[in-house]
């Protein structure tokens, strides 16, 4: 396993009831990539505050301020203290997308971690973050289930689909941490069939080809949760057309499982 800087992970949450499983994915990952893990919120000021004057505005953003603080520690110093890992924590109440956009830009992350629920991702937002964080981010990005997250200090369960070799450090990395063979999905106009073959060093794929049609990604997810698979790579390199971009969204939508999407 090459040998890698300290990665940068970054964390986005809006503090709802799987925030943990988002948190204890990011820990899973920072584990295998030697990573320093920050966590970032933003409140929208109209969920603070409505009509007041000034000063009562002000002593309510406080009061939100330190209220914000305590519940983030609440659910974070658990988890940091079990597993024994530092989880830094920022937030911010502002506009959502400029306060993310910033925080970017100043922090550099090489992995950004979203949490998914109820078939959306970043759900409280409505602002179409995932497509922002897409577009901004060009590095690896971690989508984690809410029922399937990834747990820190256990094997990974390592799936690729339309995968081609990536020249990412950190996705070579994290799929040679797995001790089990790989599972493939492809999809193809031939008929289902099933092949091994191998293309990683010392590491067995199992090959899985689908038949395209409408129901093809709803197939492969039941495929998934059959190989009791928790974390499939898909690379976004080959998702840069306008059709393709659909596809990827269709993917995040429908695989139930975490995704790790790679450049």
């Amino acid at each position: 396993m090459k040998k890698l800087k300290k990665q940068k992970i970054l964390v986005l949450s809006d503090l709802n009831e799987t925030t943990s499983n988002t948190i204890k994915s990011s820990v899973s990952l920072a584990k295998i990539v030697d990573g320093n893990i920050d966590f970032f919120y933003v409140k929208k000021p109209t969920e603070v505050v409505e009509k007041e004057s000034q000063l009562s505005a002000m002593r309510t953003i406080n009061k939100e301020y330190l209220s914000i603080d305590k519940k983030i520690k609440t659910i974070i110093n658990p988890i940091s203290n079990n597993y024994n890992v530092v989880i830094n924590h920022n937030f911010a109440i502002g506009n959502l997308k400029n306060e993310i956009d910033q925080f970017i830009d100043k922090n550099k992350p090489d992995i950004i971690v979203l949490g998914k629920r109820k078939t959306k991702v970043l759900n409280f937002i409505g602002d179409n973050i995932t497509p922002f964080i897409l577009k901004k981010h060009k590095g690896t990005i971690v989508i984690s289930d809410e029922n399937n997250p990834l747990e820190p200090n256990k094997d990974l369960s390592l799936g690729v689909f339309n995968y081609t070799k990536s020249k990412n450090t950190v996705s070579e990395n994290i799929l040679n941490s797995s001790q089990k063979p790989l599972t493939s999905f492809k999809i193809s106009d031939n008929s289902n069939n099933l092949k091994e073959e191998t293309i990683l060093k010392d590491s067995k794929i199992v090959e899985y080809i689908f038949e395209k049609g409408d129901n093809v990604i709803k197939n492969i997810s039941n495929y998934l949760s059959k190989s009791d698979i928790n974390l499939l790579f898909v690379n976004r390199e080959n998702h840069n057309s306008t059709s393709k971009k659909q596809n990827i969204k269709n993917v995040i939508n429908n695989i139930n499982c975490s995704l790790i999407l790679t450049a």
